[in-house]
């Protein structure tokens, strides 16, 4: 508990590095973003293809734990106009690209993909569809409400090519849910879990998050339990971040001392895990776990995993574009966000221009720490006897890291790091010993979760 306490403190989750409040706006322009992706699509495309992601923002009702650019109406009129707006955002991107781009992965993510209707997520996949091909063996994957994901909506998508599907949990307890407002009984996620499995789904994922108000080991032990009635292939078992600072009135839906505190956090976060070991799941880089039979753990033997904004993936693409409000794009050479707002959105693709407002072209340093990170991330471990991947602040780094090998967290052996078994818990702090942006340019207001 002691190394709790000395190592709970606020720090990135890295799908990305640097990370968004550290991108460098000053220096990005729209027409350098475009330069970074052509590039890496010429590099990458036939290789092994793009990712696609597409952020559907609507919800009717808000979550008041939830941290996503979302826009909470029961008014399903916007779906349609929503819906052309990014396919016109995609033909864009298609026609400065030159070519039909080759799409290995896609996801919809949101708000709640599940809000739109079935015939509405066909217009707008067979839109999508139409100006690319499909790679032999895509990976497309959806986010689903168990409120109000339908037998329809799992058919539809199954036959446009959807296998993998993911059904937010939270917990099971009333208490919590009625916090947390997402009130959700467990035969809703019983009974689509059983239907995308009848349908032929190859990977159903459960999300369940620790750190929610109310919530105790019992409550969670509770919901690991109903859990294992339906064995999900993948679940994420991820701590709530807790920022009011940053997304305001949505995360001040209940009194903050119902929260629990980082000791209860751990005990819950640690029973967790060794109950879901029991139980046959097997943790995949930080927060995850997934049954040996699940690509995803195959992906992690094979050491392909990788980590980026739509979090872990069984696959890994050098492009990734996304679609819609607020999304983040990915050319590994640069990132980019579309603005923030629905109507921002809407009147930048409409005028004929990619929606992008902000984003940042890495250098050469930022490429070489992304890769440490990204394999931290992904292997829980990273190496610099390639020249290729020395910093000049590599002594400083190792510096940094000293006090984690005393504590049992890593292995530093000639120019290679190993986290240990013990040092999983504290990976993103190992990685924050890279994070030479934030480093050199210490926040002075916080503005991460805490890493515990």
């Amino acid at each position: 508990m002691n190394l709790i306490n000395k190592y709970n403190i606020p720090g990135p989750r890295y799908t990305s590095y640097p990370t968004v409040p550290y991108w460098d706006d000053s220096s990005f322009t729209t027409q350098k973003w475009i330069e970074t992706f052509k590039k890496s699509f010429a590099e990458s495309n036939h290789s092994e293809g793009i990712s696609i992601y597409i952020h559907l923002p609507y919800c009717e009702s808000l979550c008041t734990f939830c941290a996503c650019h979302k826009h909470i109406t029961k008014r399903h009129d916007v779906e349609d106009p929503y819906i052309k707006t990014l396919l016109k955002e995609w033909g864009i991107y298609v026609k400065i690209l030159g070519q039909k781009p080759k799409i290995k992965e896609l996801h919809l993510g949101g708000g709640t993909p599940t809000f739109f209707t079935p015939d509405n997520l066909s217009q707008l996949l067979t839109g999508i569809f139409s100006l690319a091909e499909l790679d032999a063996q895509p990976e497309l994957s959806f986010e689903g409400h168990p409120n109000n994901t339908t037998k329809e909506h799992l058919q539809t998508l199954y036959d446009l090519g959807f296998r993998r599907c993911s059904f937010g949990v939270q917990d099971y307890d009333l208490k919590v849910q009625k916090a947390i407002n997402r009130v959700q009984p467990f035969k809703n996620v019983e009974l689509v879990t059983s239907q995308a499995r009848e349908m032929g789904y190859k990977s159903v994922s459960h999300d369940l998050i620790f750190g929610l108000p109310h919530q105790s080991w019992e409550s969670m032990s509770h919901t690991i339990e109903k859990t294992k009635s339906l064995k999900p292939d993948r679940i994420a078992f991820y701590s709530y971040a807790h920022v009011p600072w940053i997304k305001g009135v949505g995360q001040r839906g209940f009194d903050e001392s119902h929260l629990p505190s980082a000791e209860i956090k751990r005990e819950i976060y640690e029973k967790g895990k060794t109950l879901l070991e029991k139980l046959g799941y097997v943790e995949i880089g930080m927060d995850h776990f997934s049954l040996p039979t699940d690509n995803l753990y195959k992906s992690m033997e094979a050491k392909t995993i990788h980590r980026n904004f739509m979090g872990y993936s069984s696959s890994s693409t050098q492009l990734m574009i996304g679609l819609g409000m607020s999304a983040i794009s990915d050319s590994w050479y640069a990132f980019a966000q579309n603005d923030k707002s629905v109507e921002g959105y809407t009147e930048r693709v409409n005028k004929g221009e990619l929606p992008v407002f902000r984003g940042h072209i890495l250098n050469e340093e930022d490429l070489i720490v992304r890769r440490h990170i990204l394999h931290i991330m992904c292997h829980l471990g990273t190496s610099w006897e390639d020249p290729k991947m020395h910093l000049p602040e590599m002594s400083e780094i190792t510096a940094r890291l000293k006090e984690m090998e005393s504590d049992g967290l890593i292995e530093i052996k000639d120019s290679n790091l190993q986290v240990s078994e013990k040092g999983r818990t504290f990976v993103r702090n190992i990685a924050m010993a890279f994070d030479l942006r934030m480093i050199r340019k210490q926040p002075q207001t916080r503005i991460f979760s805490m890493t515990v």
